[in-house]
């Protein structure tokens, strides 16, 4: 062997030995996998996952936030939305920072998309707040993604129930099914964004994917009273195509829900113009093809429930809540109407 072979031979050596060290160090940069959602973020000692808020701490996943508060109010019931569930009441409702998706057109990026030290706050004291108020149901967790805050949230629910109060849910259905079975038991209604029923618009627009949210739908339905919100965004997820067939996908679930069609404002990062009336009142005609309980949210005159057997308006909530039901049936032909808390 000559001498320019042994250098060659020499030269392999040393690189393959210097790529097996990068390896090497990569792998071991990267030690704690964060399992809490189906993003399953890889992360560094001291690195945060793309929901901001959950760290690796030597080798461990831990919450940024637990016993932190971004925001906390008293809101109606049918802020959340949910309009099937006792309405007419109040509930108090909290958030932390942090969300596992980045949605261009999110309308609380200024919570959900960072993390900030919040107001410092106990399970016992969160539920003690949530129940001071004589009018308050219990505690919604909302406002960005409650998923991420889930200790905060296992902690502080079955205190609540302890106190005869309500566990609300305001999410985005990305969450893995291990730790979503785990608060199901404690949860007395949610409801789920479906942004679009397009993976590619999951990718696109929020980082994100469309069978993570679904998986979870089918997990929740029939166990907690369910509802579902889309904020229809013009040239987006509006096509009729589309929209028939999540309200297809919805009816094959077999439960009664109910689903909201919000209208889009500018917000954040997307700047295409807001849903006009038309759009919205296409989307509830398609809708109510397939559900018999389909508002509008974010415009006038679409939050009322009609009966879905003979049609009369049976609880209208503008200028305020007016229920006309009947022990929870419609005054005029004996219809029971779907929903938790119904009777007036």
């Amino acid at each position: 062997m000559n001498n320019e072979t042994n250098i060659i031979n020499q030269n392999k050596v040393s690189n393959t030995e210097k790529q097996h060290e990068t390896i090497k160090e990569h792998t071991e940069s990267y030690n704690a996998s964060c399992l809490l959602c189906p993003q399953r973020c890889q992360l560094r000692h001291g690195q945060s996952g793309r929901c901001h808020v959950r760290e690796n701490r030597e080798g461990e996943v831990v919450s940024k936030t637990y016993g932190e508060v971004a925001a906390w109010n008293m809101d109606p019931i049918e802020k959340k939305p949910l309009y099937h569930f006792y309405p007419g009441s109040w509930i108090f409702s909290v958030g932390g920072f942090g969300c596992n998706l980045s949605c261009s057109f999110c309308q609380n990026h200024e919570i959900s998309q960072q993390h900030k030290v919040g107001r410092k706050v106990t399970p016992p004291e969160l539920v003690e707040l949530s129940l001071q108020e004589k009018e308050s149901l219990g505690l919604c967790f909302t406002y960005s993604e409650p998923s991420v805050w889930f200790e905060m949230i296992r902690d502080t629910a079955p205190l609540v129930r302890a106190q005869g109060g309500k566990v609300v849910l305001v999410s985005n259905g990305t969450i893995s099914p291990r730790y979503l079975e785990e608060l199901i038991p404690w949860l007395d209604a949610v409801n789920i964004d479906i942004k679009a029923f397009s993976e590619d618009f999951y990718h696109h627009y929020c980082g994100s994917k469309l069978a993570w949210v679904l998986d979870n739908v089918e997990r929740l339905a029939g166990r907690v009273h369910l509802e579902i919100t889309t904020l229809v965004i013009q040239g987006a997820n509006d096509s009729p195509q589309e929209l028939t067939e999540l309200a297809r996908w919805l009816r094959q679930l077999n439960v009664p829900l109910a689903w909201h069609l919000s209208a889009y404002h500018p917000a954040y990062r997307l700047a295409v113009p807001p849903t006009d009336r038309k759009t919205l009142e296409r989307a509830w005609d398609i809708a109510k093809e397939h559900l018999p309980y389909v508002y509008l949210g974010n415009i006038r005159g679409g939050s009322t429930t009609f009966c879905p057997q003979c049609g009369e308006a049976v609880i209208q909530r503008e200028p305020v809540l007016l229920n006309r039901l009947n022990q929870g049936c419609c005054p005029r032909c004996g219809e029971g109407i779907f929903g938790v808390g119904m009777k007036n």
